[in-house]
């Protein structure tokens, strides 16, 4: 089985990230029990390395004015037409502001991935989340979309 950076983002924040803060092992505890779950070290490597860069990113405040995201070559050839709508719906919808969003683009572009699945996505929208402070509530959203316990669109 191929375990990549994605995976150990994705366990980290199920076994660490979405819970008491206080209670958090050593990275160098961390790091060995992620070793022995089976994930290589330059993986482990590059997941903390992710993580350091989103908890270094300061919250940016925005003021809502009417605006509109266009993609570069390079962001399009990341995220699929599914995926920048998905951007877009959490935008629209209010779980995403203008400046999560950005983080949200510059650390799927991060994963140096040929193409961002709309799961991959999701998951990433949420550790954003997590790491921007003052809106649970869109956190909440949010992890209900990632667990699919509401629907994304209408049909």
């Amino acid at each position: 089985m191929k375990e990549d950076i994605f995976d150990v983002l994705i366990y980290l924040f199920e076994n660490y990230l979405d819970g008491d803060s206080d209670n958090y092992p050593d990275t160098s505890v961390i790091a060995s029990e992620l070793l022995d779950a089976g994930f290589q070290q330059p993986d482990v490597n590059r997941a903390f390395d992710w993580l350091e860069s989103l908890a270094d990113i300061e919250t940016i405040s925005t003021i809502a004015s009417p605006s509109f995201r266009i993609f570069g070559s390079q962001e399009m050839a990341v995220f699929d037409l599914e995926c920048r709508d998905f951007l877009m719906y959490l935008e629209h919808t209010g779980i995403l502001s203008p400046a999560n969003r950005e983080i949200a683009i510059d650390r799927a572009m991060a994963l140096k991935e040929e193409e961002i699945t709309l799961d991959k996505l999701k998951w990433i929208v949420l550790m954003v989340l997590l790491s921007q402070p003052g809106d649970s509530a869109a956190f909440s959203r949010m992890e209900d979309i990632v667990y699919d316990l509401i629907p994304t669109s209408l049909h």
